[in-house]
């Protein structure tokens, strides 16, 4: 005779795993064993036509293990490794996982320990206007750049490119993490997402104005170094950004990965202007503001004559070695 089954088993659920390994449904365990199929007359009933009417059957042992039977039917089931047909059994792992023809499920008893539980990031409210003001600042920034570059007669489809192409890459940008989160959280934050890549190119924008200003007031060139490195830089803190909303529990393991790629990416960047001799920014500023926001002392002719002389060999030797090869084209020509 089999065993009998315990008279007191501890309370359990049956969990259905999703792909994405969420919870889809949970049904009680009222009574041992448990049935699982698609007929109404088991005790887990599941909506899968993979699925045989009475699928399998959950044994509780008199130890407190659990014990995997499968019943008739042309899909089986597997546990672990393990793959199962029509009258064999398994004992059920840690953890309770098993599967039953395509469908992914869990065991889960009050003598299982729960993990920890999450904490709920809920993105704060903020004011309704923050969003518009920011898209009326981007804009803004644009046109004004592209009047700064235009002719006064320039027609007004001149600067459709300049205003419509930023602002529907930051709306795909903000919609493609949205789909993000619907897909990891189940919710839609595009207006969290869209905030948060609007603080970053505004603050990108207003950078790439200030900067060379600055640069320019203050006769310090090597201030553009900034400029260079704010993207890349930019572009990581955005991304981390944006992972806090979609994957909470793995932003530091994402903020690791994504701070090891940008150091590397600097690296090869140190190496390639090390090859065109400006490690820290250009020597020179290509665009010049207006005179009356100098503010450092003008510097004599005679400086920058001084400040040349070391080219003055490296250019003869150049020279020199064009005409050499000059010499030796003209002479194997006749």
């Amino acid at each position: 005779m089999p065993a009998a089954e315990p008279l007191m088993p501890p309370a359990a659920v049956v969990e259905l795993l999703g792909r994405d390994g969420r919870v889809t449904l949970v049904q009680r365990v009222a009574r041992w064993p448990v049935r699982i199929g698609r007929s109404p007359a088991c005790d887990i009933v599941l909506d899968d036509a993979h699925l045989a009417a009475e699928h399998a059957e959950l044994h509780l042992q008199p130890d407190g293990s659990v014990r995997l039977k499968l019943l008739p039917s042309r899909n089986g089931g597997q546990v672990g490794k393990q793959r199962l047909s029509g009258g064999d059994e398994a004992a059920l792992p840690a953890g309770g996982a098993f599967q039953l023809a395509g469908c992914a499920l869990r065991l889960r008893t009050a003598a299982d320990p729960l993990p920890a539980e999450h904490l709920l990031v809920v993105d704060k409210v903020r004011h309704w206007a923050l969003v518009p003001l920011l898209l009326l600042v981007m804009l803004f920034i644009q046109w004004a750049d592209r009047w700064s570059s235009l002719d006064p007669d320039a027609r007004w489809v001149d600067y459709a490119s300049p205003l419509l192409g930023p602002l529907a890459l930051v709306l795909g940008w903000a919609g493609l993490w949205s789909l993000a989160s619907q897909l990891f959280q189940h919710r839609f934050p595009f207006t969290a997402h869209l905030r948060r890549v609007l603080v970053v190119v505004v603050a990108l924008q207003v950078l790439e104005w200030v900067l060379p200003t600055i640069a320019y007031a203050l006769s310090w060139p090597r201030l553009m170094v900034v400029e260079a490195l704010s993207n890349p830089v930019a572009g990581a803190l955005l991304v981390i950004w944006h992972t806090r909303l979609v994957w909470p529990g793995a932003r530091r393991i994402l903020g690791g990965g994504i701070a090891a790629l940008l150091l590397l990416w600097l690296g090869l960047q140190v190496g390639n202007r090390q090859e065109q001799q400006y490690v820290f920014g250009p020597p020179y500023l290509a665009t010049l503001p207006p005179p009356a926001l100098r503010l450092a002392t003008p510097k004599p002719p005679e400086t920058l004559i001084e400040s040349l002389q070391p080219l003055k060999a490296e250019l003869a030797r150049q020279a020199r070695k064009d005409n050499e090869g000059a010499g030796d084209d003209d002479g194997g020509g006749e």
